[in-house]
């Protein structure tokens, strides 16, 4: 467990709007005015620090997003993206360049996965997958061209758990950087501390926390965030995945509950997840003792957040799994829908969803079933009584378990 706050580096934020408002004020524009030309020219050619040129390259709004999700990871420096996938494809694309090698997760996101597997190779990019959680196994696949570590601190949707230490040790002996996504764990894990190199975010989930925007994040050393600017060759710069200064003023309001959001989410899963498995249901939770990396998560995560807002349902069948999901949404526990992180309990069956460009057989070896139900718990405020509708579904499709 790390000595960095998360929390606390949050709540010390403190920026003030332009007439002295407790929010920063919002820059509604695209591009912006000097008085001197010689100042453009020291602006575009990297010269001066402190102006604004194009909101493409920065904005105030999203330069204050991105200065709090800095201080939030620990990190000198972050920016904001148009999506996670904006933020994971352009971090990836600025390490890595025709020959290079990457060495990935095999339990990760699906739009992750197709673009590592399927889209980078016709830029002569190639990627092995292992399982991250095996050491020989990542050790053997590390080549003389491996650029790249990429893992997620907790991952979609097994919720299997990185040794982001163990892992940052094998990046450094390799010269190679550690990528991690950490969407699905803000607050409880800070990877940058544990030995990082980059994280990378979908504030899309947890961070913004209310199912109204889609955006992303990069967070990592100042070099590293002003080469994805250059305007030679940073990837954020030339492939423009810009975020709209309205939404990382939102965003930025969000953040300033995530402490409390994150205790609530996590509380409520475990709560649940505890119960379920003592019902004799098969459940996937990292604060359930009989997790493979229960231990492990204790000593690496800031235990007061929790364990997490996600937990896993194994329904053995795709069709079960249909009808129980269905019938959720009919009893309003929440809504049958990608995504996770809002105030309303999601659910889905990843199979078949936002796993799906992950290969069936591939899925089949990490137990990635059809019959998987994937729930980000909400912000009930009763979750007794959401266990109450939850078991009222499941009794009405036990006999088919």
């Amino acid at each position: 467990m790390s000595d960095f706050k998360p929390a606390d580096q949050i709540q010390d934020l403190q920026f003030f709007g332009e007439f002295g408002g407790v929010n920063p004020s919002i820059t509604d524009s695209s591009t912006y005015t000097f008085l001197k030309a010689k100042t453009m020219a020291g602006v575009f050619d990297g010269e001066i620090d402190g102006c604004y040129l194009y909101s493409r390259h920065w904005n105030p709004s999203n330069k204050h997003l991105s200065q709090a999700l800095a201080s939030m990871e620990g990190s000198e420096s972050a920016l904001v993206t148009a999506s996670g996938m904006a933020a994971i494809s352009s971090a990836i694309m600025q390490v890595c360049k025709a020959g290079d090698e990457i060495v990935a997760s095999r339990t990760i996101y699906g739009g992750t996965y197709a673009f590592l597997k399927n889209f980078l190779p016709q830029f002569g990019i190639h990627t092995k997958f292992v399982n991250s959680n095996n050491k020989k196994q990542v050790e053997s696949a590390i080549g003389p061209n491996t650029k790249l570590i990429y893992c997620e601190t907790m991952s979609n949707p097994m919720l299997e758990i990185n040794n982001i230490k163990e892992l940052s040790d094998l990046s450094k002996a390799h010269n190679c950087m550690l990528m991690v996504d950490n969407t699905f764990s803000p607050l409880i894990f800070s990877p940058l501390s544990l030995g990082a190199d980059v994280v990378v975010y979908s504030l899309t989930k947890f961070i913004n926390g209310m199912s109204d925007c889609v955006a992303g994040a990069i967070c990592a050393s100042t070099d590293f965030i002003n080469s994805l600017y250059d305007v030679n060759n940073g990837a954020a710069m030339l492939l423009g995945p810009v975020l709209d200064g309205l939404r990382s003023a939102s965003i930025l309001k969000n953040m300033r509950t995530l402490h409390i959001r994150m205790k609530q989410h996590s509380h409520n899963a475990f709560y649940l997840a505890n119960k379920l498995q003592t019902d004799g249901y098969k459940i996937t939770y990292p604060g359930l003792e009989n997790h493979p990396q229960h231990t492990l998560i204790k000593e690496m995560g800031n235990n007061d957040f929790g364990y997490g807002g996600l937990f896993v349902l194994d329904m053995k069948t795709k069709e079960i799994a249909n009808e129980f999901m269905e019938l959720m949404q009919e009893e309003n526990v929440g809504y049958l829908a990608v995504s996770l992180g809002s105030y309303k309990t999601l659910f889905s069956a990843p199979g078949g969803s936002t796993s799906s460009e992950i290969p069936e057989e591939e899925r089949n070896t990490m137990g990635l079933t059809e019959g998987l139900v994937r729930i980000s718990i909400g912000l009930d405020d009763d979750i007794e009584r959401t266990y109450q509708k939850m078991s009222k579904c499941l009794q009405s499709v036990k006999q088919k378990v």
